[in-house]
C-alpha cells in the first residue's frame, strides 16, 4: 500500500536529493535516521516505481519513493 507523504529535503552541490524528514498526513514528523542506499526501483508492495531511498525511520528499515513529483512510503 502507498502512503503519500511530504517530505523535507535538501540538494547537495551535485544536485542529488536527499530526504531529511518525512511528514505525514495526520501530523507526525520524522527524521530520518540514515538513507542506506539510493536506487531506481519499482515497488514491489505498492506499485509505482521512481527513485527509491532505503531509510531508517526510528529504527526500522523503509522504503521512501520519489515517484516523478510525488514521495510515498511503502506501508
Amino acid at each position: 500500500m502507498k502512503q503519500y507523504v511530504c517530505v523535507t529535503a535538501q540538494f547537495d552541490c551535485e544536485g542529488r536529493i536527499m530526504p531529511i524528514k518525512v511528514h505525514w498526513e495526520d501530523g507526525r514528523t520524522f527524521e530520518i535516521d540514515r538513507i542506506t542506499d539510493i536506487r531506481r526501483a519499482a515497488s514491489l508492495k505498492a506499485g509505482g516505481a521512481g527513485i527509491r531511498y532505503t531509510c531508517l525511520l526510528l529504527g526500522k528499515q523503509r522504503y521512501l519513493f520519489l515517484e516523478e513529483d510525488r514521495w510515498f512510503v511503502e506501508i
